[in-house]
């Protein structure tokens, strides 16, 4: 992996749900070749569907969904010359979900599908598109959206354990492994002959019937 603490990597901050730091950023990389552009942000609201209000609502799509989509527009350009690759970080949620994560679920089951239509497009000029869609992953997110009670324990730790318990290969993933993924569909001497297709990393989560 790049070491990030090297001072020829450049740090932007900035607020996914307004389009003008989006556009600012990519202005910023305007005569660059960008390699890849990997859509790894999210916002997550864990309730019920009727008490999921229209602001919550509007700020995981402007997240998850409307930033994607709007910041490989603005590097396209930057993304043609270096012939790059677009990586979006959906989630399993997309393929199979669960109560009150509506507007989560539906905005990474939007992100996939955008996936698949940006790779039609940006193949003329040998941009490659690929989705990954990890399951549960140990971070803030995950252990914050445990609280909502689907899962038994008495502290985070337990939670996160009692959860991996419930997957094929015993635990939850590590952020690491699907940055490695990530690493390897930006690598085009690896992955040349991929575009469109979603990648599930999700310790076998998905491969078993709930009614078994």
């Amino acid at each position: 992996m790049p070491d990030f603490t090297n001072p020829e990597f450049d740090f932007h901050q900035i607020d996914l749900t307004h389009l003008s730091e989006l556009a600012s950023l990519a202005h910023y990389y305007q005569n660059s070749p960008v390699q890849a552009l990997i859509n790894n942000a999210a916002f997550q609201v864990c309730k019920p569907f009727q008490n999921t209000t229209p602001d919550e609502w509007e700020k995981v799509v402007q997240v998850n969904l409307r930033a994607p989509f709007f910041l490989a527009q603005y590097f396209y350009p930057s993304l043609c010359l270096a012939k790059g690759t677009i990586i979006n970080i959906s989630s399993v949620h997309a393929l199979a979900t669960s109560s009150d994560i509506a507007v989560y679920a539906m905005s990474k089951g939007g992100l996939t599908t955008l996936t698949r239509a940006l790779a039609i497009e940006c193949a003329k000029n040998q941009i490659r598109v690929n989705a990954i869609l990890p399951g549960a992953i140990d971070t803030d997110m995950l252990r914050e959206g445990l609280k909502r009670g689907h899962i038994s324990g008495k502290n985070a730790d337990e939670l996160v354990y009692n959860l991996g318990q419930k997957h094929a290969l015993g635990r939850v993933g590590k952020p690491e492994e699907i940055a490695k993924m990530a690493f390897f569909l930006a690598d085009s001497t690896q992955s040349a002959f991929i575009t469109g297709q979603t990648f599930v990393i999700d310790g076998g989560a998905t491969i078993k019937l709930s009614t078994e």
